[in-house]
């Protein structure tokens, strides 16, 4: 199915877009914006208004990714963050029975670990742990080579972690930086690359919390490397030094050793991620894959 035509719809509270994949590349893609605050009805008319913009006759499975609660098995989504009257909607169902194709549906943080591992920093790797870095914190995590979900669609829900007086997500996400300092993020990056001793200063303990987030997930996936995404990845060069500080207390440094963490590259990585979910459907490769560094 990899050299099959498939479609990646990525669906948000602000926007829906879709993208057609061909020969691993995002031959032509659409977008509108979401009737967040419409009926339910409403907004799965638009959705399919935006995969129809792609559709073709070739097209072999659909994948979408979504901010929420995934009941993976039976594509059902609950509780839609910014569209509250999708608050359980049998996606799968619907849009198969529409299109007659594969369906297959799972949490965004999910897919963007997905697309990494099939088209981005992952490919080569068989174990690998992808970090969405934003308003929020989220994470998808492949296990020998596929998604792993959990029985829940919980795994990777490393946000929700306690730590300190809070969560992870409450200090180690971009909404840290309006929250305690503010300013967004874009404005303290901004001043960072002019050299401001305070914004380096709040990005290096970013940077620390960030890293006592991902010793989390090292502790309990072992992976071989980390991707970050997200609007704050881009502050990668000014929070790097405070990650590895924190890593430093990471029990096993033969292991650290070895781990690779690298930045997202690829700007159509959610749409590329959601068409990964019909990747992830095949069996597992019978040899293991080789690694690329």
């Amino acid at each position: 199915m990899d050299s099959k035509t498939l479609i990646g719809v990525d669906l948000g509270g602000t926007n829906i877009r879709a993208g057609r994949m061909e020969g691993g590349a995002v031959a032509h893609h659409a977008a509108n914006s979401t009737p967040s605050a419409a009926a339910a009805e409403v907004v799965l008319a638009k959705l399919q208004e935006v995969i129809e913009a792609v559709l073709t006759p070739d097209v072999k499975g659909i994948g979408i990714g979504v901010p929420s609660v995934v009941d993976v098995e039976r594509g059902i989504v609950f509780t839609v963050e910014n569209i509250p009257s999708w608050q359980e909607v049998h996606l799968k169902e619907l849009l198969e029975r529409r299109y007659r194709v594969p369906v297959y549906v799972n949490n965004d943080a999910n897919c963007f670990a997905l697309g990494e591992f099939h088209f981005g920093q992952g490919r080569g790797f068989q174990h690998m742990v992808g970090l969405v870095v934003g308003t929020g914190l989220g994470a998808g995590v492949i296990l020998n080579s596929h998604l792993y979900s959990g029985a829940n669609c919980g795994a990777g829900e490393i946000g929700t972690i306690p730590y300190r007086e809070q969560t992870f997500e409450f200090y180690a996400s971009g909404q840290v930086f309006a929250r305690d300092h503010g300013e967004n993020g874009a404005l303290i990056h901004a001043r960072a690359m002019k050299g401001d001793i305070d914004a380096l200063r709040i990005l290096d303990q970013f940077g620390e919390d960030l890293g006592m987030a991902l010793m989390t997930a090292l502790y309990a996936f072992d992976p071989e490397l980390i991707v970050l995404g997200g609007s704050v990845s881009r502050s990668f060069p000014f929070f790097e030094k405070g990650m590895w500080r924190a890593l430093a207390r990471f029990a096993y440094q033969r292991a650290l050793k070895r781990l690779l963490i690298r930045v997202s590259e690829e700007p159509q990585i959610a749409i590329m991620g959601a068409a990964a979910l019909c990747l992830d459907a095949l069996p597992a490769p019978e040899t293991a894959a080789s690694r690329t560094r």
